[in-house]
């Protein structure tokens, strides 16, 4: 008789651990989605930071930051993406409401001063990079500091903090095109020149390193193409660049040279060539 009893208690005690486990699994696969979203989320976030439409992200990371305003991560997603997008005033807010979060680091502090930079607020980017613990050893740290030192004129310095930046990173390309256009504004054409060549070594994708390259070969009355990689079009923009040079220098002659050898160079029609050169020969 007690067989009954015994059956049923088991089968309740089945029916209990079921029920248990339904939502034991309901929590599971609850916790899964939303690690899922998690994932999702964060690899949408790198998709806008990095492949997106600037002001796409910057509306994108807008949104998500008023939903979530304590998330430190979208607020610097934001900020981010309104440096993409030059927006830089705008930036600047962003990355002065990140430093003032609880969970901010110096790294946000430099990308502020970044954008105090970008927008001309030099002062206060100085005290910005000031406040930055000595022992924050970092390349965007030191490129930072270098600029400003070059805004005040002080050569001895950013000498020393572009030195000090192109240690710490494996590509070294643009901030060697800084150190040179700092030394072509100061006149140190032959410093300058060299700096340049490095610079496209390290990345010879940059065009602005190739063109300050020719100014200062120009400035030196160097009026030769270096041997640099460089498609024709950019062949083309260059012996433009020489050819200004030259004017400049009062070679006229050598830079209207330049100039048909850059419209003949160019695989389209160069209008700012042709003007160029129409109006040396209407002056001559």
């Amino acid at each position: 008789m007690r067989h009954p009893i015994l059956l049923a208690v088991c089968s309740a005690g089945v029916i209990a651990v079921a029920g248990c486990g339904e939502k034991s699994g309901e929590n599971t696969v609850s916790r899964a989605f939303q690690d899922v979203n998690v994932v999702d989320e964060s690899n949408l976030n790198d998709v806008m930071l990095t492949v997106a439409d600037p002001n796409e992200a910057v509306g994108y990371f807008a949104r998500t930051a008023a939903e979530k305003p304590d998330r430190i991560d979208l607020q610097r997603g934001l900020g981010q993406s309104l440096i993409r997008a030059k927006r830089n005033r705008e930036a600047a807010d962003v990355w002065e409401k990140v430093v003032s979060m609880k969970d901010a680091t110096p790294d946000d502090s430099i990308e502020y001063a970044d954008a105090l930079i970008r927008s001309g607020d030099w002062a206060k980017a100085e005290a910005t990079l000031d406040a930055v613990p000595p022992t924050h050893e970092t390349f965007n740290r030191y490129r930072l500091e270098a600029v400003v030192a070059d805004s005040k004129q002080e050569w001895a310095k950013a000498d020393s903090f572009y030195e000090t930046a192109i240690g710490l990173t494996t590509k070294p390309g643009s901030v060697m095109n800084n150190w040179g256009y700092s030394k072509l504004t100061r006149g140190d054409y032959r410093a300058a020149e060299r700096l340049f060549m490095e610079s496209i070594q390290h990345d010879p994708s940059l065009f602005t390193a190739k063109n300050n390259l020719i100014l200062a070969r120009g400035a030196q009355r160097d009026y030769t193409l270096p041997p640099i990689e460089m498609d024709q079009t950019e062949r083309a923009q260059l012996l433009h660049t020489l050819a200004l040079s030259a004017i400049k220098q009062g070679d006229v002659e050598t830079g209207k040279g330049l100039l048909r050898d850059a419209i003949s160079t160019h695989p389209q029609h160069f209008e700012a060539a042709v003007r160029s050169l129409r109006a040396l020969e209407d002056a001559g």
